[in-house]
């Protein structure tokens, strides 16, 4: 019975070193390659308190940006982003992977995460990227100048259209509603139809019924 009771105690202290052994390890969470040795030799670490090594894998590189809650309803997980990297002149086509659910109070921004193929390897951690997100899209959108839009008196909106007719080609006022810009055009979304020639140049000192003439370029 005392050899039965040393035996148990002397593999249960084995156990035990080797539980404490197995702690001088250092297991990655993840695959990669050590970029920075943070912790030097003979420093005393504390598990989950040190940082030893910076580690970084090129292999799932993603992109994390904040964005203004105004876009919450228009930019959704599977929408479509471009991404260019203006350093290494590279552009690549990705989807929005994951968005977040909490609205930042100090900016009134959501974030938002966008997966990057980085088959050449040459994506960094940290690297400046632009992005383009393809937040609206209109198949048979009608797009004219911001500039040839003018409002009258009451805040209706109206462009200067060519009007032929027998007393000659007149430049006529038609109401439209406007939808979304982009850059220096804007969507009309009612008040016009494919065929109508918008007058551009001119196009806010022209009067009603006056004669115009037209000169393509």
């Amino acid at each position: 019975m005392q050899a039965k009771a040393n035996y148990e105690g002397q593999s249960k202290a084995i156990s035990s070193m080797q539980r404490t052994l197995s702690k001088t390890t250092v297991r990655a969470p993840f695959a990669g390659t050590i970029d920075d040795v943070i912790t030097e030799q003979g420093n005393v670490v504390s598990p989950g308190m040190t940082a030893l090594f910076r580690l970084v894998s090129l292999k799932d590189m993603y992109i994390n940006v904040d964005v203004p809650e105004t876009y919450i309803t228009s930019i959704k997980k599977g929408t479509e982003v471009t991404v260019e990297f203006p350093v290494l002149s590279e552009k690549t086509e990705s989807t929005i992977r994951q968005t977040s659910s909490y609205i930042n109070p100090a900016n009134r921004s959501f974030s938002i995460e966008i997966p990057v193929d980085n088959k050449t390897g040459n994506i960094k951690p940290n690297l400046t990227a632009r992005l383009k997100i393809n937040d609206y899209t209109s198949e048979n959108a009608i797009l004219v100048p911001l500039s040839v839009i003018s409002e009258n008196q009451k805040g209706e909106q109206y462009v200067m259209i060519v009007n032929e007719s027998e007393d000659g080609v007149q430049a006529i006022r038609r109401k439209v509603t406007t939808g979304r810009a982009s850059g220096d055009l804007i969507e009309i979304t009612e008040g016009l139809k494919i065929g109508d020639q918008v007058i551009t140049e001119g196009a806010r000192t022209v009067r009603e019924g006056q004669l115009i003439d037209i000169k393509n370029s």
